[in-house]
């Protein structure tokens, strides 16, 4: 047999926009949960509290709110499985992963036809996505005129794009979508546990879906976070979907949801972990503990010294996200942003390009939230810009620009 060495992966600094650096207290509890089954009492117990958890950290009294397992593609597969063929959708796309939603859309509207034609992108003509350029928001008037006489069943938009590092009207697609009798589907994978919001303020939205990796800092792959109002229930209930493991319905049954209701036992509907289940309890525990409001304003206040920072080394920045901060190189260095993230990535400093054009850079400080970790991604940068050729940066007038900052508020 072919034999490989054991494999190490080394401690990296994850400054991109996400997974974020997972806290000491998630791991641990990963790693003292004992061997259990996954019908185990105080497995189930952890999942019940979780789902509490997380009605407290989605500010929603909707029963139908729980995790997915998986990852953050999981959630948001199940929020789209109410999507069935030949629905009218109109979606809109202003990055990278707002765009995968579009195509997730498109494949859950499609009829056969449309999969003949394009089995792998398939284009319905059901479907509406409305494009919005790259660094650009998308607007309420913009939804408004979309949703006006489209006849639309569906609207998808994500709340922050991390794919250009823009936060989407929330208030306008939820009021636009009252307004038309549409049913709002969001894509809340970069703004829960970082924007301090209530689910429950925009009736126009039925359905959100998070991740675990970014504002809810548990391990990539536990739990995605969706929450559910009855008008979504009501329709997975009428019409079905096509779906089992992610089924927004029959997947609810693990976590005591039983008919719309909190019950005492847990039904089986696939194998769970106790390892996740353990580690996401701690990672919903930590941020509640931290406070709703205190982490936003947090988040706040460090995008900002690292927008200052970033800027006074000659970048752009394009982004209005508070977790992640999108950037243009200065001139001299234009068109080698890929290359700076190459070299910052193999020494350990984990930031990213944008996975679209134009190529931007992008830092992320999910769980950074500390004057060191500010100083030590703005000082990292600030190195790589200088090893690129931006040698009219001045490190150290920057960074004790960044002790003044964090000095003014203690």
């Amino acid at each position: 047999m072919t034999k490989f060495p054991p494999l190490v992966i080394p401690d990296t600094l994850a400054a991109g926009p996400g997974p974020g650096n997972t806290d000491p207290r998630v791991l641990a509890a990963f790693n003292n949960s004992g061997i259990a089954d996954h019908m185990h009492p105080d497995v189930v117990r952890g999942m019940q509290e979780s789902k509490v958890m997380l009605r407290e950290l989605f500010g929603t009294k909707n029963t139908y709110t729980y995790g997915i397992a998986g990852t953050g593609w999981s959630g948001l597969d199940s929020l789209h499985s109410a999507i069935q063929p030949g629905d009218k959708v109109v979606a809109f796309n202003n990055g990278t992963f707002s765009g995968i939603d579009c195509h997730t859309i498109r494949m859950k509207a499609s009829m056969p036809d449309d999969f003949a034609a394009d089995p792998m992108h398939p284009k319905p003509a059901n479907v509406a996505v409305i494009e919005v350029a790259h660094g650009t928001s998308v607007t309420g008037q913009m939804v408004d005129e979309a949703l006006a006489g489209s006849g639309a069943m569906w609207a998808a938009m994500t709340h922050w794009e991390t794919g250009s590092g823009r936060i989407n009207d929330i208030q306008g697609f939820s009021d636009a979508c009252v307004k038309h009798g549409v049913m709002g589907l969001v894509d809340s994978v970069s703004s829960l546990g970082i924007e301090d919001f209530n689910t429950d303020d925009y009736p126009g939205v039925v359905g959100w879906a998070s991740c675990p990796q970014k504002g809810v800092l548990a391990l990539p792959l536990t739990y995605a976070p969706v929450t559910f109002t009855d008008a979504y229930i009501n329709v997975v209930a009428k019409r079905g979907c096509a779906n089992f493991v992610n089924h927004p319905i029959l997947n609810a049954r693990h976590w005591s949801i039983v008919d719309g209701e909190d019950v005492a036992t847990a039904g089986y509907h696939q194998t769970h972990s106790c390892y996740a289940v353990a580690s996401f309890h701690e990672a919903l525990r930590i941020i509640l503990e931290y406070g709703r409001s205190k982490k936003a304003a947090d988040y706040a206040f460090h995008e900002s010294v690292l927008t200052e920072a970033v800027t006074a080394m000659g970048c752009k920045v394009t982004s209005n996200m508070t977790s992640l901060v999108v950037l243009n190189l200065p001139e001299a260095l234009a068109g080698r942003e890929k290359e700076l993230v190459q070299d910052c990535r193999a020494a350990g400093f984990g930031i990213w390009p944008t996975l679209s054009e134009p190529v931007q850079i992008r830092i992320g400080i999910l769980n950074q939230l500390s004057e060191d970790a500010i100083s030590d991604i703005v000082g990292r940068f600030a190195d790589a810009m200088k090893d690129k050729g931006a040698g009219d940066i001045d490190k150290n007038a920057i960074l004790a620009q960044v002790k003044l900052r964090f000095n003014n508020v203690k």
